[in-house]
């Protein structure tokens, strides 16, 4: 899951896109923190870009660099971390200068991307410099450009190209492209899991145009209801500069299956998604959960809750008709620190563990002695609930039942969303158990509920304005909406195990440059240093000694190795006095984008 952007002034003068991307951002900024990114273009075809490894806040100094970005029309992203991505090179938008000068963002995953990187290299001859399949799909498409021979294209070329994309990409996906001087293009999958819409405003008689993964940054753009209407599965839409956009049907419509955890967990409740809206959808999920409750649970023990109690905030909406229909009372006992990142997005199970406690805190006084009902919108890990629940006990609660909005989340997600590795998942791999109960051991709640999959599906089909609406569940039944290659399971078992390894190294390293590492931080540097030297291991602990103290092997003392390496991590400042740090940002120089008069 990630966020994705693009905006086209009608004003080619204008110098104000990346303002506008750079406000969608915050409002999107829920569909990923690990990365972002803006590029624009200004007149004569010039592209500037910004981009790294951070919130939004950190890549653009609360807003200092947008004014670094000129242009009329732009393209931005906010990344979370897929299968196989995590390092700053794969921060979007992603760029190549040929064809014509190409930026790209893209949401979603594809199935076949190790089929297609054997294309780009062994018949379009084109390099892919990291593992994300983002780079893929553009290479795939700026091939397809390139075949047109043309010195310029124009619409069609580019719906022609946009067609063949389907015809050799599998998954699912929303994009944006940006072509320097000409305008922005953008798609979905034939499925329609991702989301995408777009929208328009009217300034001085001329009217804008912005795509966004949500309505909610549309809205804030300036765009009304009536004016906003969403991608179709298997559209793709063209704006030229100066032109109104162009709706084209390049691919079949395959099914209208969004992805249903947008509405259980990603989405905002003020989002609009595919017609749907997902403040209802999460109303009708909690009507629907408290009678699976009331079903579940014995009558006295329905009888002895006290209160309900939603796990903030995704889960407020659904635990406000959990309590009115069981006829409770609803409480915040828990109270959410708003400076905190998602615990769920965090990248590491240490991490996750630390990021409850200071995500959220329990009020005592609503605890105490009370029997409590615990609501939250899914249980992945079980992490989060197991933290959730002790912290419920801590404070004093006899009884402790949680309920799941979502049901039990059996398999991977395989388009774009990184839930877990198969064997994390709390719920699979239960075989005859009853997963209500085994979860409920492992999390040491005194009971778990789960919605239903049907239920799920009927609270969010029935507010659609399509009949026969479908969702892709695959994450709960192992059911995808795609077709899926064999072995295709196992291999992103293994890209997200290789990943997740990246990770733990890359937070290992920035910890031993910050001084703030632990012992294991330090064994897994020395380890990797060992192991890109080709050197044994024998020497290992007296490594570990060294940098501990900070020392070096010819006896020079810890206090000079700490500064120098302070000194080359902080290495430079721009000439408005913005440090930069080369491991976290990544100001790419197209044209020299970042060297223009301020």
């Amino acid at each position: 899951m990630c966020g994705i952007i693009a905006v086209i002034h009608a004003d080619t003068s204008s110098t104000s896109a990346a303002a506008d991307i750079h406000d969608a951002l915050y409002l999107q900024q829920h569909r990923g923190q690990d990365a972002c990114g803006i590029a624009t273009c200004a007149p004569g075809g010039r592209i500037y870009q910004c981009k790294g490894n951070g919130m939004a806040s950190k890549v653009f100094h609360d807003g200092d660099r947008v004014g670094d970005l000129p242009g009329f029309m732009g393209v931005g992203h906010l990344r979370y971390p897929t299968a196989g991505s995590s390092a700053n090179a794969e921060a979007q938008p992603f760029y190549v200068n040929f064809p014509y000068g190409i930026c790209f963002t893209h949401n979603g995953n594809l199935i076949n991307s190790t089929k297609l990187k054997e294309f780009l290299d062994q018949e379009a001859h084109r390099h892919i410099n990291t593992d994300s399949d983002s780079e893929i799909m553009l290479n795939i498409f700026a091939n397809e450009l390139h075949e047109t021979g043309k010195a310029r294209v124009n619409a069609e070329d580019c719906f022609a190209a946009l067609k063949r994309i389907y015809d050799r990409c599998q998954g699912g996906w929303a994009c944006t492209a940006m072509l320097a001087g000409f305008g922005l293009l953008a798609m979905r999958d034939p499925y329609g899991i991702r989301p995408l819409c777009i929208g328009s405003r009217t300034v001085d008689g001329a009217t804008d145009y912005m795509l966004a993964s949500e309505s909610v940054a549309l809205q804030y753009f300036g765009c009304t209801p009536e004016d906003i209407r969403d991608v179709l599965p298997g559209e793709a839409v063209i704006i030229q500069k100066g032109q109104k956009p162009q709706f084209r049907q390049v691919h079949a419509q395959l099914a209208y299956a969004p992805d249903i955890f947008e509405y259980v967990y990603f989405a905002r409740p003020d989002s609009m998604i595919d017609g749907i809206s997902v403040y209802e959808c999460r109303r009708n999920m909690g009507s629907k959960l408290a009678v699976e409750i009331a079903r579940k649970l014995s009558p006295e023990d329905v009888s002895e809750i006290d209160t309900v109690i939603p796990i903030p905030e995704t889960a407020n909406t659904a635990a406000r008709c959990v309590a009115r229909q069981l006829g409770k009372e609803l409480v915040d006992g828990f109270i959410k620190n708003r400076y905190i990142f998602r615990t769920f997005i965090m990248p590491t199970q240490r991490h996750r563990q630390t990021g409850v406690k200071r995500k959220l805190s329990a009020m005592p006084s609503l605890f105490k002695d009370k029997n409590v009902l615990l609501v939250d919108d899914s249980i992945v890990r079980g992490t989060t609930s197991r933290e959730i629940v002790q912290m419920a006990r801590d404070a004093g609660a006899r009884k402790v039942f949680f309920a799941s909005c979502a049901p039990p989340i059996t398999d991977q997600h395989i388009y774009g969303i990184d839930l877990a590795s198969r064997h994390e998942l709390i719920a699979s791999n239960k075989g005859t158990l009853d997963i209500n109960q085994a979860v409920a051991r492992e999390i040491q709640a005194d009971a778990v509920i789960y919605q239903t999959l049907p239920d799920l599906q009927d609270a969010c089909a029935e507010l659609s304005p399509r009949s026969n609406q479908q969702f892709e569940v695959g994450v709960f039944s192992g059911k995808y909406i795609t077709p899926v290659e064999v072995g295709y399971l196992d291999h992103l078992e293994q890209l997200r195990g290789e990943t997740k390894m990246a990770k733990v190294k890359e937070r290992a390293r920035a910890a031993v440059a910050s001084g703030r590492a632990g012992e294991e931080d330090v064994r897994l540097v020395v380890g990797e240093s060992a192991e890109n030297s080709g050197e044994e291991g024998a020497n290992g602990d007296d490594g570990v000694t060294r940098a501990m103290n900070g020392t070096r092997e010819d006896g020079t003392g810890g206090h000079r190795a700490k500064r120098a390496k302070r000194s080359s991590t902080w290495s430079h400042a721009d000439d408005r006095g913005h440090m930069a740090n080369p491991a976290n940002m990544q100001d790419i120089s197209l044209d020299n984008l970042n060297d223009h008069e301020r």
